[in-house]
């Protein structure tokens, strides 16, 4: 059998078109696996029986159903009525695994977070386009150790296809690197954030949805 000679350009050209392919796989394996929320989700907590994973480890899910605090509900109040005169927008820095959250260039709150670790946070500029109080997350590969199975993921705010900010109880590792892409704060700043962003919770209703009429709050996010 006659073996074909490749001369050095033409396998160079070869060798990146692999690498190409092969990190367009890694990536569709290794993105955001919750998805965005399914049309007919109403955020509502949901009774489950199911143990909740995370990386193909079973997590001690205790989480009841959640009520906000009164310092939460007001900060949605300033949502609603427009209170300040200053736009309300979220600086995320992954270098420093910190949210703040702005009132023009006044910072009114500062979190730690945990970003993308076993799959890139997704950089740039966003706005939260629906808010749900609860929602389940599903994703990861059992294989490589990754499956995770989350029900009542709570304060959870997508700005970006399926990425989002939401309360974590699965970890307390906040401050480091622990998501699939999305940013994982913890439960009580996940709540005030949640009350104080925009689309505003509708009075009994646990989903909002932004719109051109009314835009959801300007989500910044850098390294």
């Amino acid at each position: 059998m006659r073996l074909m000679k490749w001369s050095a350009p033409t396998l160079i050209v070869l060798a990146a078109f692999v690498l190409v392919v092969s990190g367009r796989a890694f990536l569709k394996e290794s993105s955001c696996g919750c998805g965005p929320p399914k049309a007919e989700e109403t955020g509502e907590y949901g009774v489950t029986d199911k143990q909740a994973i995370f990386n193909n480890k079973e997590v001690d899910y205790k989480l009841a159903e959640l009520t906000p605090s009164a310092e939460s509900l007001l900060g949605q109040e300033g949502a609603v009525l427009v209170a300040t005169t200053y736009e309300r927008w979220i600086d995320i820095d992954l270098s420093d695994q910190k949210l703040y959250a702005h009132e023009g260039d006044r910072v009114v709150w500062e979190f730690l977070i945990s970003s993308g670790k076993w799959a890139p946070t997704p950089t740039g500029e966003f706005r939260i386009w629906t808010k749900l109080k609860y929602t389940k997350m599903e994703g990861g590969k059992k294989e490589n150790n990754t499956y995770y199975y989350l029900p009542n993921v709570p304060y959870t705010q997508y700005f970006y296809k399926g990425y989002g900010v939401h309360g974590a109880y699965w970890h307390n590792n906040f401050g480091h690197p622990m998501s699939h892409g999305c940013v994982n704060m913890a439960i009580p700043d996940a709540e005030k954030l949640f009350y104080w962003t925009s689309p505003p919770l509708p009075q009994g209703k646990s989903v909002a949805y932004s719109s051109k009429e009314g835009p959801g709050t300007r989500v910044v996010i850098h390294n």
